[in-house]
């Protein structure tokens, strides 16, 4: 059975086992599927009221991009624990020739730089649907801005959690161009997580005015 498909509770039973998967780079999807969900509900909030006319049609386009990053977003909590235990997989191979060594050094390498492409494709995915979620906060249904708001943070969390799984994988690599490269992408996708939310956090609290 895939993780996608276990209960809420039979998810974070696995996730509290002794077990290293899911760990944080399947939650940073899991993350990302929550954010999405949560600014497609806000959207289909906002869709059809007469008080929202005038952005209707906005909404109209992005409830379907919010919908495509979700199921996106499911595989890739299932996609993380596959990458790392490629990883494991390839540490296991045999080594006892200097042939064998190597394959097993090569296939390490190989499989390391996968167990980093795939959270730093969750983290563009997600920091690419961030202004869309700015906007659902900001134009949707506003009964529902605080929801808009915590798919913000789910979203942040996403990105900050799928980072650190690339970082963390970056130590390992030998080829330093890949890594000076996922390093710079990284930082900047980090940064502009940090600030969106923090956009919209000060325009939600203003709303409030709590």
């Amino acid at each position: 059975m895939q993780l996608a498909d276990l209960t809420v509770k039979g998810f974070l039973d696995k996730t509290a086992s002794n077990e290293p998967v899911p760990g944080g780079g399947s939650i940073s999807a899991l993350n990302g599927a929550i954010a999405s969900a949560l600014a497609e509900m806000v959207a289909n909030l906002t869709i059809g009221r007469k008080k929202y006319v005038e952005v209707e049609d906005i909404m109209k386009e992005l409830a379907p991009k919010f919908d495509a990053l979700r199921e996106r977003m499911v595989q890739d909590i299932d996609r993380d624990s596959d990458a790392y235990n490629r990883v494991f997989d390839a540490f296991k191979l045999p080594k006892e020739t200097d042939e064998e060594k190597e394959l097993r050094k090569q296939a390490i390498q190989r499989e390391t730089i996968y167990a980093a492409q795939v959270p730093m494709e969750v983290a563009r995915a997600v920091a690419g649907i961030l202004p869309a979620i700015a906007t659902v906060a900001r134009k949707g249904n506003q009964n529902a801005v605080t929801d808009a708001c915590v798919a913000m943070m789910c979203a942040r969390n996403a990105v900050l959690g799928a980072l650190l799984n690339v970082r963390i994988n970056l130590t390992s690599i030998d080829d330093k161009e890949f890594v000076a490269q996922m390093a710079k992408e990284a930082n900047q996708l980090e940064k502009e997580a940090i600030e969106q939310e923090a956009e919209i956090m000060k325009y939600v609290k203003e709303q409030i005015g709590i």
